[in-house]
């Protein structure tokens, strides 16, 4: 099983998406939603047993971005890119915040400021805007080579468990679900259950960093 395959699906799942997220344009509120009368509120659906694995099978699947996004290991890795990710977008709307009121500053009153006093504001800015965008640049790094990090990690420590699970049911392949592209397969073939329980058992996530 190459460890490229699995780092795709925990990349998708890890995702840290930019640094700074534009604020959102306003938006009318929705419509309140009628209430539904009692009698058409239907109890959830029993849940069902998983399906037994088919005897003598030789080939089966497993679902990664469930085996990451459902794993304990793969939530405290999810946690991780979260924390940072939050703590650079505060420091970066500090400094944008700083930023603007110079900028403020400088409109409502560089027509009445001296030379010098104008030009040492219009230096700061200029200091800041570049201060700004190197920040961004080296937050974005940051959160790239965690979660790197964090892909290598759990890749090392998946694939013995995949090993495990296929020699133990004899197989002869184990395919991943989002790249095999199955028109059809018996859900019993579906080992992802398998694999986050043997995963769990054999993982101890470590904490958070600290924001």
């Amino acid at each position: 099983m190459r460890g490229l395959v699995i780092a795709a699906s925990l990349a998708c799942l890890l995702s840290a998406g930019p640094v700074f997220a534009q604020t959102p344009p306003a938006q009318t509120p929705p419509a309140q939603p009628k209430p539904v009368p009692p009698a058409q509120i239907m109890p959830p659906p029993a849940q069902q047993p998983p399906a037994p694995f088919p005897q003598g099978a030789k080939i089966a699947f497993v679902n990664f971005q469930r085996v990451v996004s459902d794993s304990a290991d793969g939530k405290a890795s999810s946690a991780k890119i979260q924390a940072l990710n939050k703590k650079k977008q505060d420091e970066g709307t500090q400094k944008a915040q700083q930023l603007k009121a110079n900028q403020d500053k400088l409109q409502a009153s560089g027509g009445v400021m001296s030379d010098a006093a104008r030009t040492q504001l219009e230096k700061e800015i200029e200091r800041q805007q570049v201060e700004a965008q190197r920040f961004q640049q080296d937050a974005q790094a940051e959160l790239n080579e965690l979660q790197q990090e964090l892909q290598a990690d759990f890749i090392k420590k998946v694939t013995p468990i995949l090993q495990q699970v296929a020699s133990e049911k004899g197989l002869y392949a184990l395919f991943n679900a989002q790249e095999a592209g199955f028109a059809w397969v018996d859900p019993g073939l579906d080992l992802t259950s398998e694999v986050i329980k043997k995963l769990d058992a054999v993982t101890k996530p470590t904490a958070s960093p600290k924001p």
